[in-house]
């Protein structure tokens, strides 16, 4: 994690360098932002779907975790742990006789080094800047973990994904480096006679001019003494270098398990309808994991046995990502409550539950079964 490993490519890949590839960053940003930005509650009271606002944990997942962090920073860096080193380290610190639960504060994880002891006890030591080490008990540290192999450590996507992220890193340097000198040899200069170091050096210094950046460049080039230019042609592998650079960006998704288009890779043959099923297959098949990873952690870490004894739980609320698909939503509600006359299955507080809602109770509660199933209306008596 520190000073990363090499890859086939040569080159050193850890978190510091991966983040510096564009694909790398934009994944963690676009599943980061993701989880950032929609509201995280404590919901259960009792038997109804209420948000426990008296509950500590409510105030410190959904707004502020500490003193200096919004909920959204907060969550936005332990993302990036997470997603990078497959591990994420907060500190809970406890105050009071009561030891009620004050503020979440974040470890980086190269700061933290985990050992599992013989008979199955995890501990945590976290290094400060001064050198200065020290034990953080297991109670007061809520350790997130990626996907793990062990169990009870979550697995370096970065190493995972160290040939992935290193050929791209290598690419874009080639690529760089191949710009850097006008994407091209300029060409070849040759005389009729040996020349001599002297003669080089000058030969060396009038070329300098009219090379890509000197004081004549692009102006035609006089020659004498029978001496031949000849403009050097880019060849077919030096013309791939983009289309390699496309496919590391697939690779490094696929990776990352998130889309391309995600990342701002267009899909040519995408409509307007097939983009936006993109859009929400990410919601369901990128973002909806972590949150059920991030709820179930926070809810064994966060709340105490009473809390869940007494039906409280931590819960993501993804509608408002999900507002391409609420023509969907709204239709499938519709049929449920019993639009069209037909025997509803769903009641409006039970609507309201899916969509993290109080209930309102009374006719809310009770299930519409249709006017085909309801006493017609009289008819009227007409005069004669």
């Amino acid at each position: 994690m520190r000073s990363g490993g090499s890859s086939g490519s040569g080159v050193a890949v850890n978190w510091k360098s991966s983040l510096q590839v564009t694909t790398v960053l934009a994944c963690c940003r676009v599943i980061a932002e993701g989880v950032s930005q929609v509201p995280w509650k404590v919901y259960g009271e009792g038997s109804a779907r209420r948000e426990a606002v008296d509950n500590p944990v409510y105030d410190l997942l959904y707004r502020r975790p500490n003193p200096w962090q919004t909920s959204f920073e907060f969550r936005e860096t332990i993302m990036f742990h997470v997603i990078l080193t497959g591990n994420a380290y907060i500190h809970k610190l406890r105050v009071g006789s009561a030891r009620r639960l004050a503020s979440l504060e974040i470890f980086e994880p190269q700061n933290v080094q985990v050992q599992r002891e013989p008979d199955g006890r995890i501990r945590y030591f976290a290094s400060s800047g001064n050198g200065s080490r020290q034990e953080i008990p297991a109670a007061d540290m809520w350790h997130i973990r990626g996907p793990s192999w062990n169990t009870w450590e979550g697995l370096e996507a970065v190493k995972l994904a160290r040939e992935a992220i290193g050929l791209s890193i290598a690419t874009e340097a080639a690529h760089a480096d191949m710009h850097r000198n006008g994407a091209r040899v300029g060409g070849s200069y040759s005389v009729q006679d040996k020349i001599g170091q002297e003669k080089f050096e000058q030969l060396a210094k009038w070329l300098d001019r009219h090379s890509q950046g000197g004081d004549r460049a692009g102006k035609p080039v006089i020659l004498d003494g029978g001496a031949k230019f000849e403009a050097g042609q880019m060849t077919g592998v030096d013309s791939q270098h983009l289309e390699t650079r496309k496919h590391q960006i697939e690779e490094i998704c696929r990776a990352l398990r998130v889309m391309p288009i995600m990342v701002g890779l267009s899909d040519k043959t995408a409509t307007y309808a097939s983009a936006e099923q993109m859009f929400l297959a990410h919601v369901v098949h990128t973002l909806l994991p972590w949150y059920e990873r991030l709820e179930q952690s926070a809810d064994i870490n966060l709340l105490t046995d009473q809390d869940r004894a007494n039906g409280l739980y931590t819960k993501f609320n993804p509608n408002a990502l999900m507002r391409g698909a609420a023509k969907d939503r709204g239709e499938f509600y519709a049929k449920a409550l019993g639009a069209g006359g037909t025997p509803a299955w769903m009641t409006q507080d039970e609507v309201r539950g899916l969509e993290e809602m109080q209930p309102m109770g009374g006719k809310a509660a009770e299930l519409n079964m249709g006017s085909q199933n309801q006493a017609a209306p009289p008819s009227p008596i007409k005069e004669e």
